[in-house]
């Protein structure tokens, strides 16, 4: 029986998906459950797990564009599996083959690209060349019989006379996955589409420095999370949310939707670059169920096992340069969101505090957001109440209570 494998929808808004890799071969053999190869969508990459066990044969190239529900391969599911033979994978043949030695440029190949023309130069270009201070036996003539004309002296750059070192000059050429190139579409779409700016500050780090140094301890043996910084920024981000609801919305052609709920976005760095998996609402958790539900989706993200519903729907978007040693970025906004908040690296810096000058760390925080939706009022606002509530978290967040809060 020969089993047509169609491909899968991996959302409801995706149309079509990008073979990235084959991890067989056409005529391997593959077992139920199988994965037989990784698709990109614009939102995720996906491993495409095979329905049944048999002989393979494919039907698309990698980096071929195949719309859902159309046929990549047919397994042939009444043939018999190899005696004492192992389905062969892609990666594990690559790995058996010898690497193919490099051809090394001959010496004609190299004294060919040094000489490029035996004719001669017009007055007009050898004056161009001389005060370019450029050997014309390196500059290409157009003209009859390799002359050099003026066109070809005003084109030349010093660096065509210039001599060769011996270093590589070697380039590479890949195409870009279906992911990347959405993202770099979305990152246009946004400078085109939307009035962005950001807004600025620094937070004190001091307060939730000494709550951890406290309670991490704790607080990890008795819930298997670290008691890290997200929950901190996840619960100001609600409560500064709730307090200034324009933040929390987005434009639908001529209609502003605002949300009840906080549906909080979080940058993740996966193996396929930046992912957004998205905290559903944030503001019913507890510290314990923010830093919970991070660790899960983080390490879903970095296995290549996040779905795109996962990562779909968010109504506000944290992101953390901090982690690569980030100072200080203008983070762009996540569409069709209104506003995101940046963090960056805590660094000790000398601040003023009751009138003395004392080391402290600080984060400097930026908030990017659409000003046809947002005032500067209201973001300015909105990064203060953040500030105050990192500054003061017991007080703030925890309702006076700490151990309470962290629930130790």
């Amino acid at each position: 029986m020969i089993l047509e494998m169609k491909v899968p929808s991996p959302g409801e808004s995706i149309t079509e998906v990008e073979i990235a890799e084959w991890l067989v071969e056409d005529g391997d053999y593959v077992e139920k459950d199988q994965a037989i190869a990784e698709v990109d969508s614009d939102k995720a990459t996906l491993e495409l797990p095979a329905e049944e066990g048999g002989t393979i044969t494919l039907k698309a190239e990698e980096g071929d564009a195949v719309p859902v529900g159309a046929v990549v391969c047919l397994i042939d599911t009444s043939a018999a599996k190899p005696d004492g033979a192992e389905s062969a994978s892609k990666v594990e043949k690559k790995e058996a083959t010898p690497k193919k030695e490099e051809a090394k440029p001959t010496a004609e190949t190299k004294d060919d690209k040094k000489t490029y023309a035996t004719g001669a130069s017009s007055p007009a270009a050898k004056k161009i060349l001389d005060e370019k201070n450029i050997d014309s036996a390196n500059v290409k003539g157009s003209g009859k019989d390799g002359r050099i004309t003026k066109e070809d002296a005003v084109k030349a750059s010093p660096s065509m006379g210039s001599p060769s070192t011996g270093g590589s000059r070697g380039e590479a050429r890949s195409k870009l996955s279906m992911l990347r190139r959405k993202v770099a579409e979305r990152l246009v779409m946004v400078k085109n589409e939307t009035a962005m700016l950001t807004t600025f500050n620094e937070v004190d780090m001091s307060p939730i420095f000494d709550l951890r140094s406290k309670f991490k301890e704790d607080f990890k043996v008795k819930y298997g999370v670290s008691l890290g910084f997200m929950s901190f920024f996840t619960k100001a981000v609600v409560r500064a949310l709730e307090m200034y609801p324009s933040v929390n919305s987005m434009i639908d052609g001529k209609e502003m939707i605002s949300y009840d709920f906080c549906d909080i976005s979080i940058a993740v760095s996966g193996p396929k670059g930046l992912m957004v998996p998205v905290i559903r609402n944030a503001e019913n958790l507890t510290f314990r169920g923010v830093e919970s539900e991070v660790k899960r989706l983080a390490i879903r993200a970095r296995e290549g096992e996040i779905t795109v519903d996962e990562m779909t729907g968010g109504t506000f978007t944290i992101t953390n340069g901090g982690v690569f040693g980030s100072m200080l970025s203008t983070p762009i906004i996540n569409p069709p969101q209104s506003a995101i908040l940046g963090m960056h690296n805590i660094v000790e810096r000398p601040i003023a505090k009751d009138g003395k000058v004392v080391i402290a760390p600080i984060m400097f925080v930026a908030l990017s957001y659409d000003h046809r939706i947002i005032d500067g009022k209201e973001s300015v606002g909105f990064l203060v109440a953040v500030k105050e509530a990192l500054e003061s978290p017991e007080e703030i967040l925890m309702d006076g209570n700490a151990k309470k809060a962290l629930e130790m």
